[in-house]
């Protein structure tokens, strides 16, 4: 098919030839009938140029946080017995990764292959498709191009952001010992199989002072049958409680949750991730990062039966940590009800707005909601924090650490 250029050069080629007829210049005529012709038979070239070519796509990487600059690397090998023309590629990508990057490859000779390559930058969660690749075999002037496609898609999957906070505020209560709760000791020592470092809580016992010897860290022996403590994580993802995919304020939310969980898994607890569309099911860090990378608003009104549903799954030795908009007062009883049956109970409620950026009526409002919230959920127990939807869960967790370290009688 000829491209632009090819078109223009055969209406240059009739504009030359009607010159030539009022001139008369049989020369002409003839340079006029060639530029005109020129366009067809480049693409005649390229569309029997029989070119057989065998493309493969590889990233740098297929699981990133935002942020991350990923190389896409495409090598094109040329299976034909004849030099592959001008190649244009073009490799689709989604909207969220920016526009369709574009290569070229020129002169590619039999049995070869040559490898290009082009980066793109991750600025949101998702999972993205990259590609088809679209390959245009063009003539070395331009003039025609034709266009094949190739099937072959990757997958690349950017994880939530992951705010870097500590633990001390999910310290586990109840029996056993460290973060993790382990119980159900052995009996004979054969039954040792690793050490670990100490966390807060671990039997002084149970220290392995040759190990501390060597490493100069505190190492616990782990000669005991464990059952890690449990911890779930409720997102609530509502379209009315934390607005529209994309927003603000559900980003955040997301954030959140994948901040909290990663942190559990990485102190020992066996996670679980539920929604207000999907009951909870047992997940580890990178299972926990895929599903909310990908996760997506539910047009549901009430989260009541989600909580009721939470609550079946509850243990007086499970944490608890639940993600959602300040609630109305009705979701603050349903949130009471279902938080006796846990151990610890962790709230984290995103504004859907910024506060500071609406008028001081509607302000008051949504702040009232939120305080009233914290104070009947403190009262029972929990440990709550608010955050606006551009803040940081950094930010107000290290706060609450230092105002629960602050000496009595402090007034700084």
């Amino acid at each position: 098919m000829p491209t632009r250029r090819g078109w223009a050069a055969f209406g240059a080629g009739i504009s030359l030839w009607i010159v030539a007829r009022f001139v008369g210049s049989p020369d002409l005529h003839m340079v006029a009938a060639g530029i005109a012709v020129m366009p067809f038979l480049a693409a005649g070239f390229v569309r029997w140029s029989n070119v057989r070519l065998e493309v493969h796509r590889t990233l740098s990487m297929v699981r990133v946080f935002p942020g991350t600059r990923v190389t896409v690397s495409l090598t094109i090998t040329n299976k034909s017995r004849v030099t592959a023309p001008f190649l244009l590629l073009e490799d689709a990508l989604p909207h969220s990764l920016g526009t369709s990057a574009r290569l070229v490859v020129c002169g590619l000779p039999p049995r070869n292959h040559e490898t290009v390559s082009y980066s793109l930058l991750c600025r949101r969660r998702g999972r993205f498709t990259v590609g088809p690749l679209s390959i245009f075999i063009s003539d070395p002037f331009g003039l025609a191009r034709v266009r094949i496609s190739t099937p072959t898609e990757s997958e690349l999957i950017v994880y939530p952001e992951v705010e870097e906070i500590d633990a001390w505020n999910l310290a586990f209560h109840g029996a056993g010992t460290g973060e993790s709760s382990v119980r159900h000791l052995q009996h004979s020592a054969a039954e040792f199989y690793t050490m670990r470092e100490y966390v807060t809580g671990d039997d002084l016992r149970r220290i392995h002072w040759p190990s501390v010897a060597h490493t100069g860290q505190l190492m616990i022996r782990q000669d005991e049958a464990t059952r890690r403590s449990t911890a779930t994580i409720f997102l609530d993802n509502r379209i009315s409680a934390l607005g529209q995919d994309g927003s603000v304020a559900f980003e955040r939310a997301v954030s959140v949750a994948a901040t909290v969980g990663r942190l559990l898994t990485q102190k020992g607890f066996a996670l679980q991730l539920a929604k207000v569309d999907s009951p909870a099911a047992p997940v580890g860090e990178t299972r926990l990062l895929e599903i909310l990378a990908g996760v997506a608003t539910a047009r549901i009104k009430g989260m009541s039966e989600a909580l009721v549903a939470l609550r079946a799954t509850a243990r007086s030795d499970t944490s608890l940590a639940l993600i959602s908009a300040p609630p109305l007062s009705t979701e603050v009883q349903s949130m009471l009800r279902i938080g006796s049956g846990f151990g610890r109970k962790l709230a984290v409620f995103v504004y859907q707005v910024n506060t500071t950026r609406i008028p001081d009526r509607a302000a008051a409002e949504i702040e009232a909601r939120a305080t009233s919230a914290r104070t009947s959920l403190q009262h029972a127990g929990w440990d709550v924090f608010l955050i606006q939807p551009d803040g940081r869960l950094a930010e107000v967790w290290q706060s609450s650490r230092n105002r629960r370290l602050r000496p009595v009688g402090s007034f700084s």
